[in-house]
């Protein structure tokens, strides 16, 4: 039997969080592990990144862990952010600035109430040409009815009044989940993109009711939300492209919770993630647009187009059965993929027959 085979140049996660500490040392690696060579990285670690100056320590500490990965570094927007702090940031290679709603998150307890205060900020950003990030959600309100399933379509006029006032600076609506996301995004000039995630073009609401490993900020939706998702990468729209999201927690803060605590929001896709997207993309007929979705359109965005040397570093996919991981370990750290246990069809391998 002839084995089936596909090779990607240089595919790039742009959104992932890499934790700190001896966390970090366990989940770095997996970028690569996972078929990846750019790491897009979230700031929301504890305390915060929120100068250029912790920005760069945290890249030296990943360069540490994993030299041979690309590590993009970004800000967290805060009052403390200014405009003489993005130029500096820029000068020194930082490509973005992430927002927060208050809360609504992992660690985003020092996240943004009212965009207006940065305006100086983001007028600072359009100018050096850096991107600003944004979690697509508002806070939960029970008296405006607001929560987790309508947070993000609520969150879309926030988007739409920013790009109104900023038209030449660059946004990205992370890890879309809505069919109301998908279309915001189509209706806006090409200064604005989004990502998905491969957990979010799998899951549903009802995956994740009762089932804390799929338990994720933003949750999934409803199936026709889902089916939007996979529609744009169907169409191969140039805008739309892989940001994992992928979200390491221990084990045990995953798996309990407590009368007057929740378990913790994230999924773990990084040490399986090329190979759990082609799987995906596979199963809804979009097989032939994972270049375009792991690698060409991100890299066209974020202007890290594949060099002569990135078109040679391929990464090669076989069609198979193989099993994910259960789980893994680094001392006492110990996190669960997504999928654990359950096969996939696609895995990596050294080469290309």
């Amino acid at each position: 039997m002839v084995s089936i085979t596909i090779s990607v140049p240089s595919p790039a996660d742009f959104h992932t969080h890499l934790r700190q500490g001896e966390l970090s040392e366990l989940v770095t690696p997996h970028v690569r592990k996972g078929g990846f060579r750019l790491a897009y990285v979230m700031p929301n670690l504890t305390p915060p990144i929120t100068t250029t100056d912790q920005a760069l320590e945290y890249r030296t500490k990943l360069q540490a862990i994993d030299p041979d990965t690309e590590f993009l570094m970004t800000l967290y927007l805060s009052p403390d952010l200014t405009p003489d702090e993005i130029r500096k940031a820029k000068n020194t290679g930082i490509v973005g600035v992430k927002s927060y709603p208050r809360g609504v998150t992992t660690n985003s307890d020092g996240g943004i109430e009212s965009y207006e205060a940065y305006y100086p900020v983001f007028e600072a950003m359009q100018e050096v040409d850096m991107v600003l990030n944004l979690h697509g959600e508002v806070p939960s309100d029970a008296s405006a009815n607001i929560h987790v399933i309508n947070a993000e379509p609520t969150f879309l006029p926030h988007l739409r009044k920013l790009h109104a006032h900023f038209p030449r600076l660059r946004i990205v609506l992370e890890h879309a989940t809505t069919r109301a996301a998908v279309e915001a995004v189509r209706s806006l000039g090409p200064t604005i993109a989004c990502t998905i995630t491969a957990h979010h073009l799998a899951l549903t609401v009802d995956d994740w009711a009762g089932q804390s490993w799929n338990y994720c900020k933003p949750v999934a939706k409803f199936p026709d939300d889902r089916e939007a998702l996979r529609e744009v990468i169907r169409e191969g729209h140039p805008r739309f492209f892989l940001g994992s999201d992928s979200a390491p927690h221990p084990a045990a803060k995953k798996a309990t919770s407590s009368p007057d605590h929740g378990c913790a929001a994230g999924i773990y896709t990084s040490p399986v993630l090329l190979p759990l997207v082609a799987h995906i993309l596979d199963s809804f007929g979009a097989i032939d647009k994972l270049e375009g979705f792991v690698s060409r359109n991100g890299r066209a965005f974020y202007r890290k187009e594949i060099s002569a040397r990135d078109g040679k570093d391929l990464v090669h996919l076989r069609k198979t059965r193989v099993p994910v991981a259960e789980s893994y370990s680094l001392k006492e750290n110990v996190v669960v993929p997504f999928w654990s246990g359950k096969d996939l069809e696609w895995e990596i391998v050294d080469q290309a027959p």
